[in-house]
């Protein structure tokens, strides 16, 4: 029997049923070790010994650990499966460490779809571990273990901020400087003039007498404008043109988290994990399928046989002139190119045929990525852009028309934007009749706050992070209070605006998008073989380490806001303070005063007289999302929540205000079955059975 190992369960339950009984598939849950917190501040790196790392055992990976020693010393041979990227090499490699494999003897497989013709061929052509990307990754470990324990100490000690990072620190300076811009900007009035001519057509004020009407300022003078309009115009000017619209290239991570974010408002961190699950498995009848290739990518290149198979669909479901060529431009940013683009791993497997075995959300997705590979091969969109002029008494106002002539990818993909009427027919030099002419205020608009998905543009533009971390690095974001989001758009906290302050005043070069670009780029160089880790390493450390002695010398510590309370121990004024699990309130002379205030427990209504069926104590009423329900004091010994039984979930009752008139216990409202209305009934039930109507 041969073990194989890979990094999930869902994986693990896929591939052992298309490697059969001779294969073992076990998951490692991700890392199985990572860096000490011992030794010299708590790093687990010997800075003065070349920066050794020492490694521990994660004390909840002991059990998988045990087993997966266990399964090895039971098995003919062991094969690696983690994923095909940095990450997954160093958990390759720390396998290996803590089975005792060797190193250059263990095969390591390396599939990017996770399909039984995909898994086969690795197994087929195994490889080893590739040294130079795990030492790529403990490069980028160490680094952010130095800067992010030691920053982190620092702000949580000097200004009470929880955490900081190489990534996460400069993402926070691009949401903070939009921020303080945001604050900054003052609007400014303007007008706009618009015209009706002849049938409900539609125009802007865009010439007077000849030259752009520029900026309108004042009312004043867009009633000038206004009064002086004459009441025929003619048609001075009617062009058409054809307009190209190409299909957009496959999904990369950062563009599928965009799309996802503005088709569907998912996140970034929905979106990775619904795509995970995609990419892991999917039980479809009775096998089980990875339905698109591995989701963390910063490529569009898709393989030449995706490519073969995709023109022969299109040619069969379309027509020959609906194949376009293969959309391979690529957006900016650092490009490692590792991976194809994100694709459906069947043709086949169209999303309507598989929709009953998907959740909405795992649907949405897979449909976005499915047709934007198909598209993305796809002929582009021909439209007919007619543009009008009417011009009387140097006054021209212009309006545009579109008329799709061919539908193109987007028979798949579908259109983005409004298409707009077609306009009727004009001939140069005819009169048209003026219906309404309309003056509209505006104000001019401030720089946009960050949703999401510009978010993950501009980190990717800027080569900020990786395809991997700009989920995480987000989620952190909103974790740490730094950020939150209303209504889709992201917000900068004060103690996000603060933090971001204070790195950048003693961090400067640190919080520099160009330097942590650069950084991402070093590390690439790594694998290439181009850079060296310790070079890199000392050239950071020889920067940062200075510059982090003088902040904590220099940088002013925050005083705690106060509650206006006085400490029940020592009189000292009570402050609130933050910590990973939340703020609390606790005593300002701390360490000396230990004194924490407990946390005020919610008002629970009791009703002494409705007891629970099942252990005779009170009932409650408790708040959810989902709103008021009741349910047993005894919890959580007792589960008992009203009108939730087994044999009755979909009964919804409330309390009355009115009281059984044979026993005194509260009614409740009951809502009736098979069209019937609501009634009252005895909460006292089954002991006693009163039942009335409810009077409308």
């Amino acid at each position: 029997m041969k073990l194989v190992i890979v990094e999930s369960p869902t994986k693990c339950h896929t591939i052992q049923k298309y490697l059969g009984e001779d294969y073992k598939v076990m998951a490692s849950l991700g890392h199985i070790r990572d860096l000490s917190t011992s030794g010299k501040g708590g790093l687990g790196v010997d800075v003065s010994n070349n920066f050794k790392p020492t490694y521990v055992n994660s004390k909840e990976k002991v059990k998988i650990i045990k087993e997966l020693i266990k399964e090895k010393n039971n098995a003919s041979e062991v094969l690696l499966a983690t994923d095909p990227d940095r990450e997954g090499e160093a958990i390759s490699w720390h396998l290996a460490e803590v089975l005792g494999l060797p190193i250059k003897e263990t095969k390591r497989l390396e599939f990017h779809e996770i399909t039984k013709p995909a898994v086969l061929k690795a197994l087929s052509e195994p490889r080893t571990i590739d040294m130079s990307l795990v030492e790529s990754q403990e490069t980028r470990r160490i680094i952010d273990r130095i800067m992010g324990f030691e920053m982190s100490t620092l702000l949580k000690r000097k200004i009470g901020s929880l955490s900081a990072g190489r990534v996460q620190s400069v993402t926070l300076k691009i949401i903070s400087e939009r921020e303080k811009e945001i604050r900054k900007f003052v609007p400014e009035e303007y007008w706009t003039i618009q015209g009706v001519f002849n049938e409900n057509v539609e125009a802007k004020l865009e010439l007077v007498n000849g030259s752009s009407v520029g900026t309108i300022k004042f009312e004043e003078d867009a009633n000038e404008i206004l009064n002086d309009i004459p009441s025929v115009f003619i048609v001075s000017d009617v062009t058409t043109r054809n307009r190209r619209i190409e299909s957009k290239a496959p999904f990369t991570t950062s563009t599928l988290q965009q799309e996802a974010f503005i088709k569907h408002k998912y996140s970034t961190k929905k979106t990775s994990s619904i795509a995970q699950k995609l990419y892991e498995g999917i039980d479809i009848g009775s096998q089980t399928i990875g339905l698109i290739t591995y989701m963390r990518t910063d490529s569009v290149r898709l393989s030449p046989e995706f490519v073969s198979k995709a023109t022969k669909h299109i040619l069969e479901k379309y027509g020959e002139q609906y194949l376009g060529k293969e959309n391979t431009k690529q957006g900016k940013g650092l490009v490692q190119d590792a991976h194809e683009a994100i694709r459906p791993t069947s043709l086949e497997l169209e999303p309507k045929s598989i929709k009953q075995y998907l959740t909405t959300e795992q649907y949405n997705v897979y449909k976005l990525i499915y047709n934007r590979a198909v598209a993305s091969l796809m002929a582009p969109r021909l439209d007919e852009v007619t543009s009008v002029r009417f011009s009387g008494k140097g006054y021209t106002f212009k309006t545009d028309g579109v008329r799709m002539l061919f539908d193109g990818f987007t028979k798949i993909y579908g259109v983005d934007e409004d298409i707009k009427k077609n306009l009727p027919s004009f001939i140069k030099g005819e009169n048209v009749e003026v219906k309404e002419i309309t003056k509209e205020q505006h104000f001019t608009q401030g720089p946009n706050r960050y949703t999401e998905a510009r978010l993950v543009k501009t980190m990717e533009e800027l080569g900020i992070g990786r395809p991997s971390t700009y989920a995480s690095t987000i989620s952190t974001l909103y974790d740490r209070k730094y950020i939150v989001q209303e209504k889709g758009s992201i917000y900068a906290t004060e103690q996000g605006i603060e933090t971001s302050d204070k790195l950048s005043e003693f961090f400067a070069p640190f919080m520099d998008t160009a330097y942590t670009a650069k950084m991402e780029q070093s590390l690439d160089e790594i694998v290439e073989g181009n850079d060296s880790r310790l070079g890199l390493l000392n050239d950071f450390y020889n920067q940062f380490e200075p510059m982090y002695e003088v902040a904590l010398k220099e940088m002013k510590k925050t005083e705690p806001k106060k509650t206006g309370e006085k400490c029940p121990k020592c009189g000292n004024d009570l402050v609130y303070k933050k910590s990973k699990f939340g703020e609390f309130i606790a005593c300002l002379s701390f360490p000396d005063c230990n004194y924490v205030k407990p946390k005020e427990e919610k008002v629970v209504e009791v009703h002494e007289d409705q007891v629970c069926p099942k252990c005779g104590k009170p009932l409650v009423k408790r708040k959810s999302k989902k709103g008021e329900f009741y349910a047993c004091s005894g919890f959580p010994k007792c589960k008992y929540i009203l009108g939730n039984e087994e044999n009755d979930k979909k009964v919804e009752e409330l309390f009355s205000d009115k009281k059984c008139p044979k026993c005194g216990k509260f009614l409740l409202i009951k809502q009736g079955r098979n069209g019937h209305g609501d009634f009252l009934a005895c909460s006292g039930f089954p002991k006693c059975r009163y039942i009335e109507s409810i009077k409308k």
